[in-house]
């Protein structure tokens, strides 16, 4: 069978190096060797349990997920140790949650007694076990517990619940990580550090054991990493990464390309793109040019980008790539990605999360 070149790839298309991914994980994996914590990789940034398995496999004790629906697809593919950073409620998801806790060891992030309450009650009706962490609010504003008083009182709740199981505590200092300035950002993430393990304290002072103390991101990683008493790491992008990560962090390497044609030359300075805004995202600002010289993207339309060119004259027919400015939200608009060795065409994988926001 002849081997599929990279441009033989019809486009819009969803690019992995696989050269640099796999750079990405060993360095990741290199970093928590030397540490007393362990990774737990977000996979709400690539969904795909093809690459969770090869992040597992690389040492990583687990995965975090954003949301149920990603959770199970996880499951379904045979990962057991499974996060959801999130607060799961009502009663349809509480249910699905219960059921998929006798087929993996899941846990969950709860912030309220009334929430805890219901777990317990699904929980017991399927007969499962559902672990258990507190989400401590570390500087976000957005969920969390608010001080350490209420992170026992919850505590002892779940203690008292039956179906379900005590684990810890967990922080996210996303509004740490896109801090440009080093010092900046590491300020910031000790300062939530310091709220996540005086949470910790006080759970200990009372008698609660806390096995678990969860936090950071691709940004944070070896600040929240290192940090004493911090037990695990929820870093997702650094697998593929992308332009505004690249702009704050240069530890690892621009994995993931959109492969995009040019299917318009209108005139001298502008040619036109067959990938747009529903091929990647741009909340994080535009997709940057890989490679051509002298050219950048303008603007994106639904089905096109648009290029200003100033020095450069790409052809019509001629394929071009572009890192996006967000790799999350842009991999959720895809159902596979293609992944290269050099320029060679190594397999096709499913995003299989794709889309599961419930």
């Amino acid at each position: 069978m002849p081997e599929i070149r990279k441009l033989d790839i019809d486009t819009p298309a969803l690019l992995i190096d696989l050269d640099r991914m796999e750079h990405n994980i060993k360095k990741m994996a290199s970093f928590f060797d030397m540490q007393f914590s362990n990774l737990r990789p977000h996979t709400k940034t690539h969904k795909c349990p093809v690459l969770a398995h090869k992040q597992l496999q690389a040492g990583a004790q687990g995965i975090t997920c954003a949301k149920l629906g990603e959770a199970e697809v996880m499951a379904a593919a045979g990962i057991r140790d499974i996060l959801i950073a999130n607060q799961i409620v009502g009663p349809d998801k509480i249910a699905r949650l219960a059921n998929l806790a006798r087929h993996c060891d899941i846990m969950v992030a709860v912030e309220s007694r009334h929430n805890v309450a219901d777990l317990s009650m699904a929980a017991r009706h399927a007969g499962s076990t559902i672990r258990i962490l507190i989400e401590v609010d570390v500087g976000m504003h957005r969920c969390g517990v608010k001080s350490p008083e209420e992170a026992v009182s919850l505590a002892q709740k779940i203690l008292e619940s039956p179906g379900l199981q005590f684990e810890g505590i967990m922080g996210y200092e996303g509004h740490a990580v896109m801090i440009p300035e080093l010092d900046d950002r590491r300020q910031a993430c000790l300062k939530s550090m310091q709220v996540l393990i005086g949470a910790r304290d006080a759970l200990l002072k009372s008698g609660i054991e806390v096995k678990i103390v969860s936090a950071g991101g691709t940004g944070t990683y070896n600040i929240a990493g290192s940090y004493p008493g911090v037990t695990e790491i929820q870093a997702g992008s650094y697998i593929l990464m992308d332009a505004k990560y690249r702009s704050v962090l240069q530890d690892f390497e621009s994995a993931l390309t959109i492969l995009s044609t040019v299917t318009s030359r209108p005139d001298k300075e502008t040619a036109i793109l067959d990938a747009g805004m529903k091929a990647m995202t741009f909340e994080f600002g535009m997709p940057e040019l890989v490679g051509v010289a002298g050219a950048a993207v303008s603007f994106l339309s639904e089905e096109h980008g648009h290029l200003y060119l100033e020095d450069a004259d790409p052809q019509v027919g001629e394929k071009v790539e572009l890192i996006p400015s967000h790799c999350c939200t842009t991999i959720n608009l895809h159902d596979r990605f293609y992944a290269v060795r050099g320029d060679r065409l190594e397999a096709v994988w499913s995003v299989a999360g794709r889309g599961k926001f419930a």
